[in-house]
């Protein structure tokens, strides 16, 4: 069980290994939606979240750009203020302009036009450089290093789940318009030549779906959602 607080529509499970493997097992044996499982070590913090969706799998990845503007949401609340925290499309999520930690998401179905039974969508951040040489890696980054000694782990995964519940409250009741931009506001790389999926140019933004769109010097391409689906463990 799970000493963090959260909101009466989810519940945690503390873990010992990667929260995102354990939050899949849960979802395969049928828990409830809501569970949000965590793991606090000395140098890294990470959770994961069950979700039911009841919308197709090419709607129901919004919840993993949704997840990430609840934990930039709640680490922008927790952190100093000069401290910037963006995302990227493919998952990573930027402190001060480095990689610290990334997003993750999975489901019990592959085709972008089925309801998937669950889908889990998981973080892990590094609180603390991976060796005592900094700098070696300038693209790469840990939490403390960054300003953020005081920031707690678990107030910042309950801070998470509750603004992703608050998100998924929006998203249900607005759409996905709200959502989209506070996401483009969010978003790191947007207007700068990038390749994913094969597709090289700009990167123009992102559909309502928040499919990528990659501007060459001919079309426009879109590249789904549903291509960072990793594979079930």
């Amino acid at each position: 069980m799970s000493n963090l607080a959260f909101p009466p529509a989810m519940y945690g499970e503390a873990v010992s290994g990667d929260p995102a493997e354990t939050a899949i097992m849960r979802a395969i044996q049928g828990v409830d939606a809501g569970l949000v499982t965590h793991r606090i070590a000395a140098d890294q913090v990470g959770a994961a979240i069950v979700m039911t969706p009841e919308v197709p799998l090419a709607k129901a990845m919004t919840m993993m750009p949704l997840c990430g503007v609840g934990f930039q949401n709640a680490l922008g609340a927790l952190a100093p203020p000069e401290v910037s925290v963006h995302l990227e499309w493919g998952g990573a999520i930027r402190v001060n302009g480095a990689r610290c930690g990334r997003l993750r998401v999975f489901a019990s179905d592959t085709d972008p036009a089925a309801v998937p039974d669950w889908i889990v969508v998981g973080w892990d951040l590094a609180l603390l450089p991976l060796d005592s040489e900094t700098g070696n890696d300038p693209d790469r980054t840990a939490l403390y290093a960054e300003g953020c000694a005081d920031v707690d782990p678990a107030t910042l995964v309950e801070a998470w789940a509750r603004h992703s519940l608050l998100w998924i409250a929006r998203w249900e009741d607005e759409g996905p318009r709200p959502l989209n931009a506070e996401w483009r506001g969010l978003v790191h790389g947007v207007g700068e030549d990038i390749t994913q999926n094969a597709h090289s140019g700009t990167f123009l933004g992102v559909d309502e779906d928040f499919g990528m769109l990659i501007r060459d010097n001919i079309d426009t391409h879109l590249v789904p959602l549903t291509t960072l689906l990793e594979d079930t463990p």
